[in-house]
């Protein structure tokens, strides 16, 4: 599984909204409106590299209210929650 991680600065007008609608593309696991610079920050959970820019490039950029992204990519994951996950299931 590829996590990236996609910034989002939108018009705040229309935050709700356009955290929905993220939230509703198929590949975003979570967004999280956020302090500071940012506006909204979503978890991209996928497959393939390919899958990375068919849901950023091709669904999330689309949203009405986005005006910016950047996107980066997760190259390991340390979380106690994964963790938990894991052993959970007998790994």
């Amino acid at each position: 599984m590829i996590t990236a991680i996609v910034f989002i600065h939108a018009d705040v007008s229309r935050l709700d909204e356009v955290a929905e609608q993220v939230a509703a593309v198929e590949g975003v696991s979570e967004v999280y409106s956020v302090t500071g610079e940012l506006d909204l920050v979503a978890m991209v959970r996928v497959r393939t590299h390919d899958d990375i820019a068919r849901v950023v490039t091709g669904k999330v950029n689309k949203v009405p209210g986005i005006v910016s992204t950047q996107t980066q990519i997760a190259f390991r994951t340390f979380s106690r929650h994964d963790l938990e996950d894991a052993f959970s299931i007998g790994l």
